[in-house]
């Protein structure tokens, strides 16, 4: 009976677990102010420190699908980047498992003196594919993002919706395990943006787990499961996406 269960259990692919991360916030001054204060050792009036999260913890499992939700300066997308390896934690720890890809900024992984097509080799590398890999999918990446016509110029001349449509396009190509998304949904023309939207639904749909960052309550309620509110660094909500969401619209009231 007890190994019936197990064979059940969920698998956890995310793990982070009393995390804290703090950024230093430099403040703008005078010179005469800067250097005043220096000479005093009055150093911390120059600088603060901003503790983006504070002892969050939290696990995802297998399939899930999760939104981070909360307003600027929640620590959502700092959580994110966590999750991606772009950033590390200060303390605590932050684990995954499975192969991960996403879209964290526009442009992130893109070389700009490289053309569209070196970057879908150079992008498709860094997210684990091999060159095989990349060329058997190298078609259909290009089709999706539907920038044809400049894949062998110079990504610098591109512009930030060019970027997604690339950028997104080698990232779902990739056949991740674990999906992340902050806020880029929002860049690009509104077809393209349904596109990607069927795409994600597609990868939850094929049971890809995925992590979301978006101000969009209503795209947010459409693809997740379950919702973490976070608030100054601290999470306040961990339940459905509706119990999450109803909370953050409580609270604009």
């Amino acid at each position: 009976m007890g190994t019936e269960n197990n064979s059940h259990k969920p698998r956890p692919v995310v793990k982070v677990e009393n995390v804290r991360k703090e950024f230093i916030i430099r403040r703008t001054h005078t010179l005469k102010e800067t250097l005043v204060w220096s000479m005093t050792g009055r150093r911390s009036e120059i600088s603060e420190r901003f503790r983006a999260l504070d002892d969050v913890s939290f696990t995802v499992n297998e399939g899930d699908t999760v939104a981070l939700l909360g307003y600027n300066g929640s620590g959502k997308s700092t959580c994110l980047k966590l999750i991606s390896g772009v950033l590390r934690e200060d303390s605590g720890y932050v684990g995954v498992r499975g192969k991960v890809a996403g879209l964290i900024e526009v442009g992130a992984g893109f070389h700009p003196d490289l053309t569209g097509r070196e970057n879908v080799y150079l992008n498709g590398a860094i997210l684990g594919m091999s060159k095989k890999e990349v060329e058997d999918a190298f078609d259909e990446i290009v089709a999706f993002s539907e920038i044809e016509k400049f894949i062998d110029t110079e990504v610098k001349f591109y512009s930030s919706g060019m970027f997604l449509r690339l950028a997104f396009s080698v990232a779902v190509h990739t056949d991740p395990d674990i999906f992340l998304v902050d806020e880029i949904l929002a860049v690009g023309d509104e077809p393209f943006q349904r596109k990607c939207l069927a795409r994600v639904q597609e990868m939850k749909a094929a049971g890809t787990t995925l992590v979301i960052v978006s101000h969009d309550l209503d795209m947010i309620a459409d693809i997740c499961d379950r919702g973490i509110l976070l608030e100054k660094g601290k999470i306040v909500v961990d339940g459905t996406v509706d119990e999450a969401i109803e909370r953050m619209r409580s609270e604009q009231k």
